[in-house]
């Protein structure tokens, strides 16, 4: 019986999705200590798990979304002889990347017409969707839950075919990152450009804002965020970085000169990430170390999560359950995250992507974020 298969995982293509990976990598390591386990990402995949070694032994990054790229991919795969594939993203091109490395054992969801490619084919949960008929949609299941029934699949699939010896136990369910030491001086850097370190070099207690987001629908509008940014400053003592992928520099821009134009006294109190060099390693040690995130649905939300950063987080026309996280508190009866949504009367029957109109975030108002903001940092 072997006790040691080598494994692939092919991780998701976002951010937070890989995030929300974690605990079913955990999951792995916990039942595999012995294997070789190898994740394979976007570009930046690498940067982001820096600091988590214990998870995962290397990171191959890699781009498949080219007519070429599968069989590239493969070829770089194939001679590591990897005995068995968890395929996390739903596309197609994972799945054909895995089977062109000649994995044998390749565990997915059966979606995107790739079910040929699984040697061990998972149903994704499905819907009603009112006035559309039966199964006609996907279930809002949470990413965290739906990679943890694959890795589960996985292991259970290696335990029939006899190379794996099953254990008793499963380890807590929670998100993980760590930081490299590269990380955490890159950090300290920008703090101290954004003059946000003391006489002694360390943090003065600031928190972020995350206004951007992959889908403009999902963006809280501006000058709201300006007069989260003035509530922060002014009734919480706080120092105000916002952050932003280097393609949101221009958000973060509007952000900050909407506070310049509002309140020039406080123009010196906020910086933009993107101006200062941020990195998706800098913005872990940046969230690690803030006092609270601000933030709509996207990555950072997750990044916040992993380090136990207090967090209010803003949902438009994504529904989320297909985000929800493990519980965590920052003291009894004190939650770490605030989940708003625009649509508090929303039945649990629908789900918040069918209603983009009912369901736009700019419904959220700002004294319900400014209530969620006092109400974590109490």
């Amino acid at each position: 019986m072997f006790t040691a298969p080598r494994i692939l995982i092919h991780l998701p293509s976002w951010v937070g999705d890989t995030v929300m990976a974690t605990p079913a990598m955990a999951l792995l390591r916990h039942h595999l200590p012995k294997s070789i386990i190898v994740g394979l990402g976007r570009p930046g995949a690498a940067e982001l798990l820096a600091g988590s070694e214990h998870l995962l032994d290397e990171v191959i990054e890699a781009d498949t979304r080219t007519t070429l790229g599968p069989a590239k991919v493969a070829g770089r795969l194939r001679p590591m002889k990897l005995d068995a594939a968890l395929i996390l993203p739903n596309s197609f091109a994972s799945a054909i990347t895995v089977r062109l490395a000649g994995i044998e054992l390749r565990v997915g969801y059966d979606r995107d017409g790739r079910g040929m490619l699984l040697t061990h084919k998972l149903q994704p949960a499905r819907r009603l969707r009112p006035g559309v008929g039966a199964d006609a949609a996907w279930a809002p299941v949470s990413a965290v839950d739906y990679y943890l029934i694959a890795a589960h699949e996985l292991l259970l699939a290696l335990i029939a075919g006899e190379r794996l010896v099953p254990q008793l136990s499963d380890p807590p369910i929670a998100l993980e990152l760590g930081t490299a030491r590269t990380q955490d001086q890159l950090a300290q850097d920008i703090l101290a450009r954004a003059a946000l370190l003391n006489h002694a070099s360390k943090p003065l207690p600031y928190a972020l804002l995350n206004p951007g987001g992959n889908n403009p629908a999902k963006r809280w509008p501006v000058e709201r965020f300006a007069a989260a940014a003035h509530h922060l400053i002014t009734k919480h003592n706080l120092r105000v970085l916002i952050n932003g992928a280097p393609s949101e520099r221009n958000l973060c821009a509007l952000i900050a000169q909407a506070i310049t134009l509002n309140q020039p006294a406080h123009a010196h109190l906020v910086a933009s990430l993107p101006d200062l060099g941020g990195t998706i390693g800098s913005l872990k040690a940046l969230t690690r170390d803030a006092r609270l995130m601000v933030t709509n649905d996207t990555g950072p939300r997750h990044v916040a999560a992993a380090f136990a950063t207090p967090c209010v987080t803003l949902f438009g026309p994504t529904d989320p359950r297909w985000t929800t996280l493990p519980d965590a508190f920052t003291r009894p009866g004190v939650p770490r995250e605030v989940v708003l949504v625009a649509d508090p009367t929303l039945p649990p029957s629908e789900v918040a992507d069918d209603h983009p109109q009912r369901c736009r975030i700019d419904r959220i108002a700002t004294p319900t974020v400014l209530a969620a903001i006092d109400r974590v940092l109490a």
